[in-house]
């Protein structure tokens, strides 16, 4: 969507607080132990409380409030009887509704000690994510965000993991335009001012390929390497761009 009217900022930055506040709590409850369906639940506490709503239950009827990831899970996880264990990686991939408005964002966290490979692709999905939002302002063609993200990704050693991006956002989760994280030609548009999107960094400690689980939501790395995945739903602008779920 657009932001045409004060109003739409004020609900996109209400429902943007929500996954920001969200991703917070769901942060302080990682630990050794606890299972995703638990981690879930604080979510759906969280929406509760605010009022909110999940969006990819709304739209797409998803089994959980939110996707958690672990591991080789890159994204679309989804909550149940597994335990987190020291060193995991974990993706809290959080959407929320809100009076009409959504906005997106994912964290991945690491349960206790990590390796320093594992730190160093985190690292190198958050970023990825900040570079890419020096390079958004109203003018700019689309596909420098790709670009942006794939030369940092591939530089610090790893992958971009292949047909994952971000997306238009507001009224619903997958608005136009899609937003990949590599650099496609044709992706000349220019982003316009006011354009609500989501910048999503999916990283591959291995190769780019992924797979999707039998449950047919739950997409990993077809190598099995450690995948990190960093993301914001951002107001494009004339300067710099305005962080919705910060």
């Amino acid at each position: 969507m657009s932001v045409d009217t004060p109003d739409d900022l004020r609900g996109l930055r209400a429902a943007g607080q929500v996954v920001a506040q969200t991703i917070r709590a769901m942060r302080r409850g990682v630990r050794p132990g606890i299972t995703t369906a638990e981690l879930d639940a604080i979510a759906r506490n969280e929406f509760a409380r605010a009022g909110a709503r999940s969006g990819p239950q709304i739209d797409y009827g998803f089994p959980g409030t939110t996707c958690i990831s672990v591991n080789d899970e890159a994204v679309h996880g989804i909550p149940g009887r597994r335990r987190l264990r020291r060193g995991d990686l974990v993706k809290l991939d959080v959407t929320a509704e809100l009076d009409g408005f959504y906005a997106d964002a994912c964290r991945t966290v690491v349960v206790g000690d990590a390796r320093p490979q594992a730190l160093k692709l985190i690292r190198a999905s958050e970023q990825a994510l900040d570079a890419a939002l020096k390079v958004v302002r109203s003018g700019v063609a689309l596909n420098e965000i790709g670009a942006t993200v794939q030369r940092l990704v591939r530089a610090r050693g790893f992958s971009v993991c292949d047909g994952l991006m971000g997306h238009g956002i507001g009224r619903r989760i997958h608005e136009k335009p899609d937003v990949p994280n590599v650099f496609d030609p044709a992706l000349t548009q220019r982003l316009s001012e006011g354009l609500v999107i989501t910048i999503e960094p999916l990283v591959s400690a291995g190769g780019p390929q992924v797979r999707m689980h039998r449950d047919g939501w739950t997409v990993s790395t077809l190598d099995g390497s450690l995948a990190a995945h960093t993301e914001h739903t951002i107001v494009v602008r004339d300067g710099a761009p305005l962080i919705l779920t910060a």
